[in-house]
């Protein structure tokens, strides 16, 4: 099975770029979706030329916002949305997709603002949604942007972004540590660990042509997870987003 995740900063905006014709090259057995920026209505509208997958979304209570979404070929055996925490369920961040032998969980972490201004936000997040995790009954496969750069490989800038930019504070870190401490494997860095390779570029001064990027998009695998995982890979030239897809391979 090949198990994708992409932040698409804006579905329908990506659906105007040949979205159908990406996926296809994809071909993904099942893909998640974060920032679809759309209501439900919304993202299946965007999706109507999109066939052989089950359609699952949820959006933000806030229009044009946030909202994630999965694609699966094989119907799961139950979705459910959100980490039932009402002050974390508004944004339409969390899909949980139950299979036979594993959960596949997509997520839109809170991104700490501009100045750092929302990161005591972002550290309860992260404790709380690594709590909802922890008490999944399978094998879970965590995917998504994570907002986060974990190391210093992961970003083209560590130095002059260090604990002054959302993305790459400490306690961002942290965050992402308590998730490796907990079982969680980075699927990427256990394949790769010394490869210089980014999912995010900004949209300002030609970065994705310069390659002046970060890795913000993850495959995490929890400790009874990580053993089905043949490989793990980052898409760079796959274009439509200042996000890039990111995936693995099950055995």
């Amino acid at each position: 099975m090949k198990l994708v995740s992409w932040n698409l900063n804006g579905i329908r905006a990506v659906e105007k770029k040949g979205l159908s014709e990406i996926l296809e090259y994809i071909n993904a057995d099942i893909i998640s979706f974060q920032e679809t920026k759309a209501q439900d209505d919304q993202v299946r509208e965007a999706l109507k030329n999109v066939s052989g997958y089950h359609i699952y979304s949820s959006s933000a209570v806030k229009k044009g916002y946030s909202g994630t979404a999965i694609l699966s070929k094989k119907e799961p055996i139950n979705v459910t949305y959100g980490m039932g925490i009402d002050e974390h369920d508004q944004e339409g961040r969390i899909i949980s997709a139950e299979y036979d032998d594993f959960f596949y969980v997509t997520v839109y972490v809170p991104n700490s603002g501009n100045g750092l201004a929302k990161l005591d936000y972002r550290s309860k997040w992260d404790e709380a949604f690594l709590n909802y995790l922890n008490k999944k009954s399978k094998p879970v496969f965590l995917c998504g942007d994570l907002n986060v750069a974990h190391q210093p490989i992961d970003l083209k800038n560590p130095k002059s972004n260090y604990n002054k930019t959302a993305g790459y504070s400490q306690l961002e870190i942290d965050g992402m540590n308590n998730f490796i401490n907990s079982g969680f494997t980075d699927t990427f860095r256990h394949f790769y660990p010394e490869e210089i390779k980014y999912s995010w570029w900004s949209y300002r001064f030609s970065a994705r042509v310069k390659n002046i990027g970060w890795r913000l998009d993850y495959f995490l695998a929890s400790k009874d997870a990580i053993e089905m995982v043949k490989d793990a890979f980052i898409l760079n030239d796959v274009m439509g987003s200042d996000h890039c897809p990111v995936g693995i391979e099950l055995k």
